[in-house]
């Protein structure tokens, strides 16, 4: 007894059966903003390898923020450029630096319709453009890296975000940030880290956008 003939184009016949069946949907819901605030400028700077992208103001920042709640996109990423910068990315564990001010402005103005989020890295705070501080030899410091991010996970849930997304690739960065937000107290801030990035083409716009001093 031979089996049927497979007729997969059925379940695709007609609009109703291809939304009842589709393997995978996407939706605004689904889809988060990446949004870069600059530190110390009075309009937005427009992006070259980013058409259409800038680094905004405050105000700018918070209009954008409002248009992406009122086109139901899921959420909106955070990334701060300072205007000083050291070898330690200190400026990013400042509460009054410019990424956790966005991070409090933002939520107060779409806390309820969007979910708000913020990079936990250290490239675009250090001098040198890497994702955390150097040893002696000038190789990352993975471990005294994590105790950095720590505590920048912690001033960014203490200014508001719902979600922090540790993209520094350090190894341990997850689970050192969760115990350093379990006991501060936040529990229900969420973590989600990036993918790997290795070589991506994807990382020179976005060093443009947060004015990385990394070199080489």
């Amino acid at each position: 007894m031979s089996f049927p003939h497979p007729r997969p184009r059925r379940l695709r016949a007609t609009p109703a059966l291809r939304r009842l069946t589709a393997e995978t949907s996407l939706q605004a819901s689904q889809l988060i903003l990446p949004a870069f605030i600059r530190e110390g400028i009075g309009e937005p700077v427009s992006l070259q390898s980013m058409p259409g992208v800038v680094q905004h103001t405050t105000d700018t920042l918070k209009r954008a923020a409002v248009e992406a709640a009122g086109l139901g996109l899921g959420g909106i990423m955070l990334f701060g450029v300072p205007a000083t910068r050291d070898a330690t990315g200190s400026a990013g564990l400042d509460p009054d630096g410019v990424l956790n001010k966005a991070i409090r402005g933002v939520k107060a103005e779409v806390g309820a319709d969007l979910v708000v989020m913020g990079d936990v890295c250290l490239d675009e705070f250090t001098d040198h453009g890497h994702c955390g501080v150097l040893a002696a030899d000038g190789s990352v410091d993975n471990d005294a890296t994590l105790d950095i991010y720590a505590r920048m996970a912690v001033a960014q849930a203490e200014a508001g975000a719902d979600v922090l997304g540790p993209s520094g690739m350090m190894d341990g960065q997850v689970a050192v940030i969760r115990q350093a937000l379990d006991e501060a107290g936040y529990q229900q801030t969420a973590v989600l880290a990036y993918a790997a990035k290795y070589s991506s083409a994807f990382y020179g716009p976005f060093r443009e956008a947060v004015d990385s001093q990394l070199t080489g």
